[in-house]
């Protein structure tokens, strides 16, 4: 039943995003397991769109930011503020408290309200002047960034920030044949305007329990840890996958094979989501930028790693 309304929820986010499965996979799984989406694209490639619909499909509270320079951290967590009617503070929360927040070119805001969003992502909890505030569940951070303009008004987001990223997405543009669909589809109506809400909190909240009781065997735990140690042995790689990452991966692969119809993870779980998983957590050489991606040295890290067969 859970499965079915999943295959909803992937066909009613596909009406406004063509070609977009692969990303709304893996949202799902980011939000089974209480993580965090960093969508990285040039403009105009439906990141907010895609985050706006996820929340609308989900049935979920849905607020954005649309980070600037000017931007503070109270904007983002909220304040204490004085009204004078009633002659006492009071506590206005910030966008934080929802259940889906869209944190819109993240990248412009400066390192101090950027590092706002790190109480908020890793204990789903905002402290407002000594006060702390639960977030509603389910919680989840989608934000996006421009990677083409990355000097003039723009930070990058330091290591610390980048771990607390579940996944990160990049956004690629639409082949020939989806983009012909879409703006045959768009150019007379907003499919937006019909979207269905297929999920409900709770329905989150029972779908989150089953896929922490996926299986990963003793082989699948190894496998994962394998490639996590090779990322910090790696000559080309200057700062490893944490420990935090570690977990990242097996909580991805068990919501890649729950989407799967599946009760345990197999190594194509692992494999399939790995890169989304751990790429932005790692930092290359100076020397190895000058001639190597992080996605070739990732996919000689894959391959290096030998693949647990079934005995």
């Amino acid at each position: 039943m859970l499965r079915t309304k999943l295959k909803k929820l992937k066909d009613e986010v596909s009406k406004v995003l063509i070609g977009r499965e692969t990303e709304i996979d893996l949202l799902t799984i980011s939000l089974l397991q209480g993580g965090h989406v960093l969508l990285e694209s040039v403009p105009g490639t439906g990141k907010t769109l895609l985050g706006k619909t996820f929340a609308k499909s989900i049935n979920g509270d849905f607020k954005r930011i649309q980070f600037t320079p000017d931007v503070l951290p109270s904007d983002v967590s909220g304040i204490q503020y004085f009204n004078p009617k009633t002659k006492d503070f009071e506590l206005r929360p910030g966008p934080v408290m929802t259940n889906i927040l869209l944190a819109d070119e993240i990248n412009r805001a400066t390192p101090r309200t950027q590092s706002s969003l790190l109480e908020v992502m890793e204990e789903k909890q905002v402290t407002i002047d000594g006060e702390t505030i639960k977030i509603p569940q389910p919680f989840m951070v989608i934000a996006t960034q421009n990677p083409v303009e990355t000097q003039q008004g723009t930070f990058q987001l330091p290591a610390a920030q980048l771990d607390r990223f579940f996944m990160k997405l990049n956004v690629q543009y639409p082949s020939f044949e989806e983009e012909l669909h879409m703006i045959r589809r768009f150019r007379e109506t907003d499919p937006y305007t019909d979207i269905v809400e297929v999920l409900t909190p709770e329905d989150i909240s029972r779908m989150s329990a089953e896929v922490r009781k996926i299986k990963v065997n003793d082989d699948i735990e190894k496998y994962i840890l394998a490639i996590i140690r090779n990322t910090r042995e790696h000559s080309d790689i200057e700062l490893g996958a944490s420990p935090r990452a570690a977990l990242a991966l097996i909580r991805a692969s068990q919501g890649a094979a729950f989407l799967a119809g599946r009760d345990y993870v197999i190594p194509d779980d692992v494999m399939s989501i790995a890169q989304a998983v751990l790429a932005h957590r790692l930092h290359i050489t100076i020397e190895a930028s000058l001639t190597k991606t992080i996605d070739t040295i990732f996919k000689d890290i894959l391959q290096s790693v030998a693949v647990p067969v079934e005995a």
